[in-house]
């Protein structure tokens, strides 16, 4: 979708939705190591901490040692960056604290176990990806195939968005149609007591 088309809203949800449908349909897209570099301090922050020795030492055999060489030369480049410019609209801020030391987050950005980690890491990696700031990935693919649109919600949206335009008509006594609008005059049909 390209030009006027693809700017407007309607566009742009739609956009959105087929690439949140591809999400779901293909969950293997978090499991890439490259998502690691795409934010380290989030990774380090969410995922990492959590890991026991066994785990990153599987995982560093998985990376090899170039793939780990590049992911604490990332790490380490990113803190320095978040030192010297903090980004107001970042998830998760760095600070120096009073002996100079690195102090990378308040008592309440701390994930409490495991899996509250991954689910915010997993988080703000769909809302990464949904923004399009995967610079590795083809979104054509995606943005432009009608196999990720969910007909079914679709459908139910026209079908509501219809009988809420209806105007609703009764049928009287005599066989005439009668508008909602009008005010209906005798009997209510609630029964007093």
């Amino acid at each position: 979708m390209t030009g006027e088309a693809a700017s407007s809203p309607v566009s742009r949800t739609r956009i959105k939705n087929r690439r949140k449908r591809y999400l779901d349909l293909h969950p293997e897209y978090f499991t890439s190591a490259n998502l690691e570099l795409a934010d380290p301090l989030l990774y380090d922050r969410l995922i990492r901490r959590f890991q026991t020795p066994a785990e990153r030492e599987a995982e560093g055999r998985q990376k090899g040692y170039s793939g780990t060489l590049e992911a604490d030369l990332l790490r380490s480049e990113a803190k320095l960056n978040a030192l010297a410019h903090p980004d107001p609209n970042q998830t998760f801020s760095y600070r120096r604290g009073p002996d100079g030391e690195i102090l990378a987050e308040e008592k309440d950005e701390v994930p409490k176990d495991k899996e509250e980690g991954y689910a915010k890491w997993k988080w703000e990696m769909e809302m990464r990806f949904v923004r399009g700031g995967d610079a590795d990935f083809e979104y054509e693919k995606v943005d432009e195939s009608e196999e990720y649109d969910d007909r079914g919600v679709e459908e139910q949206e026209a079908e509501e968005k219809w009988f809420d335009e209806e105007e609703s008509n009764f049928v009287n006594e005599e066989g005439l149609r009668r508008s909602k609008s009008r005010e209906l005059q005798g009997e209510t049909g609630i029964q007093d007591f």
